[in-house]
């Protein structure tokens, strides 16, 4: 029996997408949908996911559960790591010199400028619930009430 990598690895970035989509985020695929959504008025939250294990059990659930709150980002997006490449190359561009590279990961954004991030040491081994706890703390300092 053999297997189909590619077919195996689709499957899954179609679940992770939809996953996001699902919970409100828009899907930037290319540099120009990075600048367009980056450019915007107003807090962005930017999920960088990916298709690890600490993004499936950890990142995405908390990126569904952390914008159920009184202040939240104005902008919900999303670029994939290793599958949209310029589109995250473009969006880690943003988020300056010194923002060290990682999958999963959050970056919040104020009128297109890097204000708060959440980086992989932040979620790998730590409960979905305690990312969705640092995260409102941000949007507690960065984000209007809605």
């Amino acid at each position: 029996m053999t297997m189909n990598f590619d077919f195996y690895m689709n499957d899954i970035t179609s679940q992770a997408r939809s996953e996001m989509e699902a919970s409100g985020y828009e899907q930037l695929q290319t540099p120009e949908q990075v600048e367009e959504a980056f450019n915007r008025p107003g807090t962005t939250l930017v999920m960088v996911n990916s298709v690890c294990g600490c993004a499936g059990g950890i990142a995405r659930p908390a990126a569904a559960h952390a914008v159920h709150y009184d202040k939240r980002p104005d902008h919900l997006v999303t670029v994939f790591a290793g599958q949209d490449k310029e589109a995250t190359a473009q969006a880690r561009m943003h988020f300056g010199e010194d923002h060290i590279p990682s999958s999963p990961s959050f970056a919040l954004l104020k009128d297109g400028k890097l204000v708060s991030e959440v980086g992989r040491f932040e979620i790998e081994g730590h409960d979905p619930m305690s990312v969705v706890v640092n995260l409102q703390s941000q949007f507690e300092e960065y984000c209007e009430e809605l």
